[in-house]
């Protein structure tokens, strides 16, 4: 089979499209025949060898990739015979025995999830991994119809799933992203408001454009100055929800910035999502019934496998919109 390997840490360039020998699945193990594989913003982190929570540096060569959708080819020992044949999607875990970018791959049978023939390979690849995250920084958020809320990256996975979510519960959405493109984006969605968060004066143009509408909710996926810029629109009692730090790490909020709004500071990151009934996998389950109603619909970007590089440097410069998703 054909897949992705790396080889050695470094640039996208070091992502490699070989020839590998086709993996077989151990007892409580399918093989799967990937339709679709997620790429996400830690594979490149982890690609050019900077380690860090939550995932370790892999041992080399590796195969990246955890999110997988496609149909199962054959099972291991003590696996229902009922799987073969079926499409799936799966998350396949912190430290895959050979990740998604490739022909096939191997799961662990008893994370699958059956797919329903209304949603596509890519938009299920979508759903498991970055809707999952949605999912779980909406129970955070607790959203109402009376929320004003502020969505950065909003042409992103996750900010664009975001952007539907509020607009479904009837709030008022501000979305702003980098440039005109990812604002049209943003806007489709159903943004309210859209603003390119690129200009020098994007947060004056956001309270212009609210009038007399206050900022109740910020979803903050970016961090560093437009993270604090994001923070410091909010009313007094507002909610700061972090969950990530694309420009280079989560926003800095001190106890000072806290005690003079009022405000709640959450963080949908560690044991407080995993505590919940269900864990992930029930984030996973929300996420995969939502889009397969047709209430969250995941934008999708999708680049060939042999084209792993080109999607990781689109990734890392700010290039791509919604979820980015390599197809065999």
């Amino acid at each position: 089979m054909q897949a992705i390997r790396l080889h050695q840490f470094g640039p996208p360039e070091n992502l490699v499209y070989e020839e590998v020998a086709d993996p077989v699945p151990g007892p409580g193990e399918v093989r799967i025949a990937v339709g679709a594989a997620g790429v996400h913003l830690l594979d490149t982190a982890l690609r050019a060898g900077k380690a860090g929570p939550p995932l370790p540096l892999p041992a080399l060569p590796h195969v990246p990739g955890r999110e997988v959708a496609g149909v199962v080819e054959s099972v291991g020992e003590g696996v229902d015979r009922g799987w073969a044949g079926r499409r799936v999607v799966v998350h396949l875990g912190r430290e895959p025995r050979i990740g998604g970018y490739a022909q096939r791959t191997i799961a662990a049978a008893a994370s699958l999830h059956a797919l329903p023939d209304t949603l596509s390979d890519e938009a299920a690849v979508a759903m498991i991994g970055t809707g999952r995250t949605t999912v779980a920084i909406l129970d955070v958020a607790r959203l109402t119809s009376r929320d004003v809320v502020l969505v950065t990256a909003a042409a992103g996975g996750i900010g664009a799933l975001l952007v539907q979510a509020a607009r479904n519960l009837d709030a008022l959405v501000v979305g702003v992203a980098g440039g005109e493109r990812k604002v049209a984006l943003a806007r489709e969605l159903g943004a309210t408001i859209a603003i390119d968060y690129t200009r020098p004066a994007w947060a004056e143009e956001v309270r212009a454009a609210l009038g007399d509408h206050e900022l109740t909710v910020a979803f903050d996926g970016v961090g560093g100055e437009t993270g604090r810029a994001a923070m410091k629109l909010l009313a007094p009692g507002g909610h700061h929800v972090l969950y990530g730090g694309s420009a280079g790490g989560p926003t800095e909020i001190t106890t000072a910035d806290i005690y003079a709004g009022g405000l709640t500071v959450s963080s949908t990151v560690g044991p407080r999502i995993t505590r919940r009934p269900g864990g992930l996998r029930g984030f996973e389950e929300e996420a995969l019934a939502a889009a397969a109603r047709g209430t969250l619909v995941p934008a999708v970007q999708t680049f060939g496998l042999a084209d792993a590089a080109a999607a990781h440097a689109a990734l890392e410069g700010r290039a791509t919109t919604g979820k980015v998703v390599l197809l065999p």
